[in-house]
């Protein structure tokens, strides 16, 4: 059976640090320095996420500190005049938070980051309660995974899914890229069989050193036939 794929609740930090809404400006940033972490989920009530705050939510008191922004840049920089006036998470968290659920995939998480441009993505439970964060190193733990361990995992796949056509081709991981080299019966199954490895957490890139079936060589011409 095809191993089922890695999961936010395997890599997952379970302690976290966060904030509620009425944290001081101050304390936010005392509590992202004992951390050291970049950004806290902001929590309301019993612990339901309602946003996030970072440091880029903060930078804005430091840069307009000198000078006011003129009128055109009031203007075209809303939320970071905003920010600079604000003095409470709740004033200075984006919101409504980007979150991922414990059961996502890594991949789902992957594009989530991605699609939103955030480093790190809170994890809550179906009731929007913090149950953990994901980051994009914890996203990355996967290539961590021992050749030996990813050959073991091909090799189960390759013969749980392609038994017959397959079950000659040697499996060496180096470096996380797997090669699959001997002789196949069906070479159109190699774009097929690249797709399954690439599917398996931790591999880097797939490459193929195979040979199609042996061909049959014509005999002799039978005597009194014409070539």
């Amino acid at each position: 059976m095809l191993n089922a794929p890695h999961l936010v609740r395997d890599v997952m930090t379970q302690t976290v640090a966060a904030v509620g809404r009425e944290a001081r400006f101050k304390e936010i940033v005392e509590t992202m320095e004992r951390w050291q972490v970049s950004a806290l989920p902001v929590l309301a009530g019993e612990g339901r996420v309602v946003g996030v705050v970072s440091e880029a939510d903060l930078l804005p008191k430091e840069e307009f500190r000198e000078s006011d922004p003129d009128r055109l840049e009031q203007l075209r920089r809303v939320d970071d005049v905003r920010r600079a006036e604000a003095v409470t998470a709740g004033e200075l968290m984006s919101s409504p938070a980007h979150t991922v659920r414990a059961d996502a995939t890594l991949s789902q998480a992957a594009r989530t980051m991605a699609r939103e441009s955030v480093k790190r993505l809170p994890v809550v439970d179906p009731h929007g309660m913090l149950r953990g964060i994901v980051s994009r190193a914890d996203l990355l733990k996967v290539f961590l995974r021992s050749d030996e361990d990813l050959a073991a995992e091909v090799h189960r796949d390759l013969g749980e899914f392609f038994a017959a056509p397959v079950k000659d081709l040697d499996v060496r991981v180096v470096d996380g890229v797997v090669t699959l080299s001997g002789r196949m019966r069906d070479t159109s199954l190699i774009p097929v069989i690249a797709r399954l490895m690439r599917a398996v957490e931790g591999v880097v890139d797939v490459e193929f050193d195979v040979t199609g079936p042996a061909s049959v060589r014509p005999g002799p011409p039978l005597a009194g036939h014409p070539l």
